[in-house]
């Protein structure tokens, strides 16, 4: 008895021009290698086309699909596609397909979704999310309160760590952009003062605008973008990798080991880089003005405390651990929401960069707010 299987569908050109062989097994098994052989015929232009079927061993729904998909083709290029020698089972099977497929209709295309739906939906998308942040602050602060009673628990090494790469590993790119901002502002300022003579008053533009505003919100976006992305990206690879669960499993809870420890090192961290970008910026300004409105870093320094008071770098040094805290809670935040692979925590460190200076600015214009109601 012969059991042999029957060799592979092929399809190959015949002797005359416009002449194709179908032969082997036209089945879902050889789909793959058959589509390719029909990509690659050499097809007429125009004309008849003669599918010669007697040597076809096999044909199954798969490959009755494939050949009425390719004779559909055939005449939506203009040919004339003929097929000859099919069996009859075949043929009643190919008939029988080509019925399913003429009754089949198309499938409608997806309404358009309008523009009160799109808000809407968004709207929920953003209160869902809010509000995901918040039950994330109240779990940090229950976990908090639980470390400040029992203080063993903190985690001082990591805290050193994540406060020498938070804190000291910034310092040069702080002080470099802190310098230029304050150049910049002299250099804006001083080309409308010296029209007027006004010359010292530079002392106040770059002292008070450096110490009350730029200098911590320039600290704290700094910060986002390279202390916060770290934090979502070091949280959310190990959510991948499952270390978050592995840690749960062995009894060490993710808030005690990864998100306080990030919180302490930050609030520590940025009201000194604030004051480190208050002195740098403070430097620029008085550089410019020496260079550009002949007032001399002497002259400079001592009318600074005639120009700004103690209240002034108070007030920016102590917006800072508010912009530490929402830095840090949205980066560990987004950390823990990546779900999938890589491409997950690309995407989430990006929302943390972008959420987090976003709340900052919002924080720092509630500040503004809070201090000119207080007359401060």
């Amino acid at each position: 008895m012969n059991s042999a299987l029957p060799p592979p569908g092929d399809i190959e050109s015949g002797p005359e021009a416009g002449t194709f062989r179908l032969t082997g097994a036209w089945t879902t098994a050889h789909l793959e290698r058959l589509r390719l052989r029909l990509d690659r015929s050499p097809w007429p232009a125009a004309g008849m086309v003669r599918l010669q079927a007697g040597a076809l061993d096999a044909l199954d729904t798969g490959g009755a699909w494939l050949l009425q998909g390719l004779l559909g083709e055939l005449r939506g290029r203009g040919l004339e596609p003929r097929l000859d020698g099919l069996r009859g089972e075949f043929s009643a099977l190919l008939e029988l397909v080509r019925e399913r497929l003429g009754e089949a209709a198309p499938a409608a295309p997806p309404p358009r979704e309008g523009t009160l739906a799109w808000l809407g939906r968004e709207a929920w998308r953003r209160a869902e999310e809010g509000l995901a942040l918040l039950a994330f602050f109240g779990e940090t602060v229950v976990a908090l309160g639980r470390n400040l009673r029992h203080p063993g628990r903190i985690r001082r090494h990591a805290l050193l760590e994540n406060l020498q790469s938070a804190g000291v590993n910034a310092l040069p790119i702080l002080a470099l952009l802190s310098f230029l901002i304050g150049v910049v502002i002299a250099y804006q300022g001083g080309v409308q003062l010296k029209t007027y003579g006004a010359n010292i008053f530079i002392v106040e533009l770059v002292t008070i605008t450096m110490l009350r505003e730029l200098a911590p919100l320039m600290a704290a976006i700094i910060v986002a973008g390279r202390t916060g992305s770290a934090f979502t990206a070091q949280i959310g690879t190990m959510q991948v990798t499952e270390e978050i669960d592995a840690l749960r499993t062995i009894g060490i809870a993710p808030m005690d080991l990864l998100v306080l420890p990030k919180l302490f090192g930050l609030v520590l961290a940025l009201p000194l880089l604030t004051v480190f970008a208050d002195t740098f910026g403070v430097l620029g300004g008085m550089t410019m003005a020496a260079l550009m409105l002949d007032v001399s870093f002497g002259d400079f320094l001592d009318r600074i405390p005639q120009a700004v008071s103690a209240t002034s770098f108070l007030i920016g040094v102590g917006k800072a651990p508010v912009f530490a805290a929402i830095i840090a809670l949205v980066g560990c935040y987004q950390g823990f929401r990546v779900s999938g692979g890589a491409d997950s925590v690309g995407r989430q460190t990006t929302k943390s960069v972008v959420q987090s200076i976003f709340l900052v600015i919002i924080a720092d214009a509630v500040f503004s707010i809070l201090y000119s109601w207080l007359g401060i």
